[in-house]
C-alpha cells in the first residue's frame, strides 16, 4: 500500500468531485481542512495517514448534500477499497467521517479518537473566522436562506433532525453553531488558533448589528 499515492489519488478524486460547488463546501475548503488537519496532526502525534484520508474524504458523505438513510460514507468507504486501503484503516476513516459534522449544541460528539478530533477540529476552524464568515453566507445563499430576521432568534437545537431541519437566517448560524465552536475544539492547537478566528467573528457581528441599525 503505497500510502503517498494514495493520498495523491484520493485528493485528485476530490477536487474533481467539489470543484464545482458554490456552498462553499468546494474543494478549497477541503484542501484547507487538509492542510491545518496535517499541521495540527503534527503537534499531536497523531497517524498522518489516517488524518489525511479523513480530511479529503471528510464531506463527501455529507448529509448535507446526500439523501441517505443513515450515516454510512459509502460513497469514501468504496473509494477507499478501490485504492487498496488496508480494511483496519478503512473502517478507522469512516468512523472519523461518521462522527466529523456538528449536529446542534445540545448534542453530544461521538468522535472518539486522536486522529477523529484533528480532523474535527480542522473542519471547525475553517467555519469561524473570516473565511468562516464567507462560507456561512455562501451556504445560506445556496440554501436560499435570508441573511438576517430580526423577528426570528436563533435556537439551540437539542436534536440532531432539530438542526438538520432549520431553516433560519444566516446571521442566526452565528449563535447556533459558529461562536459556540472556540469552546468545542479538542486538541491544545485547534484551541489557540480558535481564539483569535472568534474574536473576527465578534468584531464582524457588532459591526453588521450597528449597519443593520444605520448606526456609523
Amino acid at each position: 500500500m503505497n500510502k503517498n499515492l494514495i493520498i495523491q489519488k484520493t485528493a485528485e478524486y476530490i477536487k474533481q468531485e467539489f470543484q464545482d460547488d458554490s456552498s462553499g463546501h468546494d474543494w478549497w475548503h477541503i484542501y484547507r481542512v487538509w492542510k491545518n488537519a496535517l499541521a495540527i496532526s503534527e503537534h499531536e502525534n497523531a497517524d498522518a495517514f489516517i488524518v489525511e484520508l479523513a480530511a479529503l474524504l471528510h464531506d463527501l458523505d455529507d448529509w448535507k448534500f446526500n439523501a441517505s438513510e443513515d450515516e454510512t460514507p459509502r460513497r469514501a468507504q468504496a473509494w477507499m477499497e478501490s485504492c487498496g486501503v488496508d480494511l483496519k484503516i478503512n473502517a478507522r476513516v469512516c468512523e472519523i467521517i461518521t462522527h466529523i459534522s456538528y449536529k446542534g449544541a445540545g448534542v453530544e460528539n461521538k468522535m472518539n479518537s486522536l486522529e477523529g478530533f484533528i480532523v474535527q477540529d480542522a473542519d471547525r476552524l475553517d467555519a469561524i473566522g473570516a473565511i468562516g464568515i464567507g462560507r456561512a453566507f455562501a451556504y445560506g445563499g445556496y440554501k436560499n436562506r435570508m441573511m438576517y430576521d430580526p423577528d426570528s432568534p436563533p435556537e439551540m437545537h437539542a436534536t440532531f433532525e432539530q438542526y438538520k431541519n432549520s431553516k433560519s437566517a444566516t446571521i442566526n448560524h452565528f449563535y447556533e453553531k459558529l461562536l459556540l465552536l472556540k469552546d468545542m475544539m479538542n486538541t491544545a492547537t485547534a484551541k489557540k488558533i480558535a481564539e483569535e478566528r472568534h474574536e473576527v467573528m465578534l468584531r464582524f457581528l457588532d459591526q453588521f448589528m450597528q449597519e443593520w441599525e444605520g448606526k456609523d
